[in-house]
């Protein structure tokens, strides 16, 4: 049998060498969501009481936030443990996207904490709020400093590892409660320096810097919800599937599905070619891209005549 105009082309999917050990990945998002949230926990309470003793808007604003990011990661959580289930008939392609699903509430709770600190600030700048017991608002403002910064770096660590655009996101978000309470700590300074206006202002400044951080988290989750690949991966698959003998064109395409990579391939072959042919053509497409494309871990084929 050939390929044949007209006739069903031939589609099939083959297993790769760049197979991960799934089980351990999720162990490791799951440790990494663990000790985040439990560091999160004590760094947002210490900044918790200190901001309700001192009454600073800046500092409660970055504890409200530290402590929005135990959410975040118990919604990390919930988006791994949800996307181990396995493919169905009505979800084919298993509950991968959980994880990215997750990725919208750690979005929507940045969005959230930005509404509150905003809030505070401009009350406080209203009101001419004062602001008391600087001394040990800066102390806590360093503890949240050191806390997120080690915290966002392990997430953005593991994050990376696994491919894993969720905890990637938790990971910047982690990352800017870190930039909020250095913002927290000049407000505090400036307090002492005798500026009273400078906690509120330095309140704005923080729901500034929360706002920018969730834009940023919304647009690569809105990204791969979308269907949204590095458009070198289009490039290079289709680049390495025309250097495989037989095959005259190639059409590529790919998406991510939670921390998978599926990449898809019409190759377009001599009309003339048999059908175990164009399989074993489309096996040596999937062998040459696997080095190529090593976040790959979905391949198929579909053979069409030229």
């Amino acid at each position: 049998m050939h390929l044949i105009s007209g006739v069903r082309d031939p589609a099939a999917s083959f297993p790769l060498d760049t197979a991960v050990n799934d089980a351990d990945e999720r162990r490791q998002a799951n440790r990494a969501v663990a000790v985040s949230a439990v560091g999160l926990t004590v760094t947002g309470l210490i900044e918790l009481a200190i901001a309700l003793l001192s009454g600073s808007v800046a500092l409660l604003g970055d504890a409200l936030h530290n402590l929005s990011d135990v959410s975040t990661s118990a919604l990390v959580f919930v988006g791994f443990r949800a996307s181990r289930k396995v493919p169905t008939e009505r979800y084919p392609y298993g509950y991968e996207r959980a994880e990215d699903l997750a990725g919208v509430g750690v979005a929507l709770v940045i969005w959230g904490s930005a509404a509150v600190a905003g809030f505070e600030s401009v009350s406080k700048l209203l009101r001419h709020g004062g602001t008391g017991h600087v001394g040990w608002g800066i102390a806590a403002a360093i503890v949240g400093i050191a806390g997120n910064q080690l915290v966002a770096r392990y997430k953005l660590v593991v994050g990376r590892r696994i491919r894993s655009a969720t905890m990637v996101a938790d990971a910047k978000h982690s990352w800017l409660d870190a930039l909020s309470s250095a913002g927290a700590m000049l407000g505090l300074v400036g307090v002492a320096l005798g500026w009273g206006w400078a906690d509120a202002a330095a309140g704005i400044v923080v729901t500034g810097f929360i706002c920018h951080v969730g834009w940023e988290v919304t647009a690569d989750i809105a990204h791969r919800l979308l269907d949204g690949v590095d458009p070198e991966i289009i490039t290079t698959a289709e680049a390495v599937a025309i250097t495989v003998p037989g095959v005259t064109h190639a059409h590529a395409r790919a998406r991510w599905t939670g921390r998978t990579l599926r990449v898809e391939v019409e190759g377009f072959l001599d009309p003339h070619t048999p059908l175990a042919v164009a399989d074993q053509i489309g096996r040596s497409v999937a062998a040459a891209l696997a080095p190529r494309i090593p976040e790959m871990h979905s391949f198929s084929w579909t053979a069409r005549a030229a």
